[in-house]
Formats: C-alpha cells, structure tokens, sequence
C-alpha cells in the first residue's frame, strides 16, 4: 500500500508540473469605465481586444456615461447598455468580424461573475481609471460591482492594471497608486510616447492602449516599437 501510494503522489506532481507549463489558454479579461477623462482609450481599447478575440466582460460606472456623453458624444444607458456603441466609434481594424465579444453588467449587480473570485480570468483593466476608483481600490470599499472585481483580482493574485488620467498629481493620489502598486497593481498612466513617431490624435490614443496590450499579454500592432527599423 505504501509503494501504492508513493507511485501515485509522483504521478500527481508530474502532471502538476505538466499542468503549470502548458500553452495557456485565452481566458476571459475584463474592463472598467470610470469618470475620469480619455474615453477613447476605453472605446479602442475593447475594440482591439475583441478584434484579438477575447470575451471582455465590461461595466460602466454612471460617471462614465456623463464622460462619454461629453468627451465623444456617445449616449449610453446603463440600465440596458448597446455595447454595439462602443466598437463601432472607431474606423474597423479589419475587414474581417471581430472574433471576440462583449458581455455587459450593471455596475451595481454584484450577482455578476467578475465579483467572485470562482470566476476565472486572465486580467482586468479599470480604463480610464478615475482618482476615486483609485482610493477605493486602494482602501478595500467595494462600494460597486467596479470595485469589488478590482478586489478580487488584488486577492487573487491576478493582473489588475490601472489607467490613471490626470494631472497634476497630489500626494493623496500618489500614495494610493504606490500602495496599489506595493500589492500587485499595474499603474499605467495614459501617458503616450513620441517616439514612434504619432501624426494624429489616434495614434496617441493606440500608444496607450498598446502598452494596456502588452500587459494582458493580447498581441498587436498599434505602434512602432523602439529599436525597429
């Protein structure tokens, strides 16, 4: 019985490891709209990801929608949201049809999937990310449905990047961000590189939501790297 049971716990730690090293599989992202301004890098963001074919679980904060509304003349109700809307502000990346998709929730239902941390996915992104989502994250209120997925994904040790929009930056925000930081957060702020040589405003945009990419591990071609030709 005792060779009976050594056999079997080496067989269990061999298709253990075989089972951290295999080629991972695409799993579900989602996104966050909060009231801070930039909701272009939103609007583009889910566009490109949809277009990698990934299922993007997205919820709006009411801030946000007074954000589209003003920013990009996009009116959406958050009650029974067209996420339709939101991929087709953009010219297409393709011809093709995008291969992903959009799944909405209200961001008061906390019967939502994205609230458990059972509910398994690859990252989130809080895009644009306002300075009062911040300190909540920051400080554990999951006060919504945007909050408490932030959390879950703190708890789990997921990846959770942040896309702060704002300037200037007072010590309060700073703290929070560090605080984030020191416990696992990636803070990207929208802040776009020239190096790559942008002519318009879209290419500042996709320098932003490129680097967002590159975090979630999505591949893309938005911009020119540095170092190539």
């Amino acid at each position: 019985m005792g060779r009976l049971i050594e056999r079997w716990l080496v067989r269990r730690k061999k298709e253990s490891f075989m089972s951290s090293n295999a080629e991972p599989t695409p799993l579900d992202l989602v996104v966050a709209i909060t009231g801070a301004s930039g909701a272009v890098y939103a609007t583009r963001l889910l566009q490109v990801l949809v277009n990698a074919g990934r299922r993007v679980h997205v919820t709006v904060s009411k801030s946000a929608a007074q954000v589209f509304q003003h920013e990009i003349g996009l009116t959406l109700d958050l009650e029974n949201c067209d996420l339709n809307k939101l991929l087709t502000y953009h010219e297409p990346i393709s011809d093709s049809p995008p291969r992903g998709s959009l799944v909405y929730h209200h961001y008061q239902d906390f019967r939502a999937g994205i609230a458990s941390g059972s509910f398994l996915t690859a990252g989130m992104v809080v895009c644009p990310c306002s300075m009062g989502t911040l300190a909540s994250i920051a400080n554990g209120l999951s006060t919504n449905l945007i909050h408490r997925a932030a959390d879950v994904h703190l708890k789990e040790r997921r990846k959770l990047i942040l896309v702060p929009r704002e300037t200037p930056l007072g010590s309060i925000q700073l703290e929070n961000m560090k605080r984030l930081a020191d416990v696992g957060a990636i803070i990207l702020p929208a802040m776009p590189g020239f190096y790559h040589g942008p002519t318009t405003i879209q290419d500042l945009v996709d320098f932003v939501v490129g680097r967002i990419c590159d975090q979630l591990g999505v591949p893309h071609e938005l911009f020119k790297r540095w170092g190539e030709n």
